[in-house]
């Protein structure tokens, strides 16, 4: 269950649909939780606009729900807006790097998922020089953060990076998954409801749902501590 989410797109005048009427279209956002990656659809307060990048309260304490009225429900990778795609990146590269404590006791506690697998391996770019080098490191003492991580294995460039592929990965619904894509190491993936409104064929009407939307795909071009980006983030459990 997530408590918060981070909005990856608002759509003030809900899904584009058109056997249905402007008046009675409803907000709504897709949006991602920020312990597990749960790709979520939530509907906002009644005169409440949501802004991209916003993190909102969702958990089961309905007093704390300042913004969000209800989550609609889980969903489908394949139904993301062309917005909430080009900003699934980033937000979940500030969701790690916000969480530093968490992720890092991935690389100081993760082991074997077989006799010839280790869990390291599951992540892009980890090979076994990489797994070696890092097993060698953490045996003298654990890794502090991502930086103390980089610096005693040199070999190891981005492991942020790493772990925002391996998420991307884990939450991709469409693609098939075989081999190490086949585990699910940061997130808890659950088949998403059948949609009753037809929307199983939205990924054809991305662009025209972008139209609707708050968000402008070509205007993300973020560096690690850019002002503009919100960095509020809650810790995981």
């Amino acid at each position: 269950m997530e408590d918060y989410a981070v909005i990856l797109d608002y759509l003030p005048l809900g899904y584009v649909d058109e056997n249905t009427s402007t008046f009675k279209k409803k907000p709504i956002a897709q949006a991602i939780g920020t312990k597990n990656f749960t790709l979520l659809e939530l509907i906002p307060q009644n005169g409440v606009d949501l802004e991209i990048d916003d993190t909102v309260y969702i958990g089961k304490d309905k007093d704390k729900r300042d913004k969000i009225s209800r989550v609609k429900g889980i969903l489908d990778y394949e139904n993301l807006t062309a917005t909430s795609r080009a900003e699934l990146d980033f937000v979940i590269k500030d969701i790690i790097e916000d969480n530093n404590d968490h992720f890092i006791k991935f690389f100081n506690e993760s082991d074997a998922v077989s006799i010839r697998l280790h869990m390291l391996e599951l992540l892009p770019g980890i090979g076994k020089k990489h797994m070696e080098a890092i097993l060698k490191a953490r045996e003298e003492k654990p890794f502090e953060d991502f930086e103390d991580l980089k610096n005693r294995v040199p070999l190891l460039n981005d492991p942020v990076g790493s772990i925002v592929k391996r998420v991307e990965i884990e939450i991709d619904t469409v693609s098939i998954k075989k081999g190490k894509n086949k585990y699910n190491i940061f997130t808890q993936i659950k088949k998403p409801r059948p949609q009753r409104d037809g929307r199983n064929s939205r990924n054809n009407r991305n662009s025209r749902d972008s139209k609707n939307s708050r968000g402008n795909s070509s205007r993300r071009n973020y560096s690690k501590g850019n002002s503009s980006r919100k960095r509020n983030y809650r810790p995981k459990d």
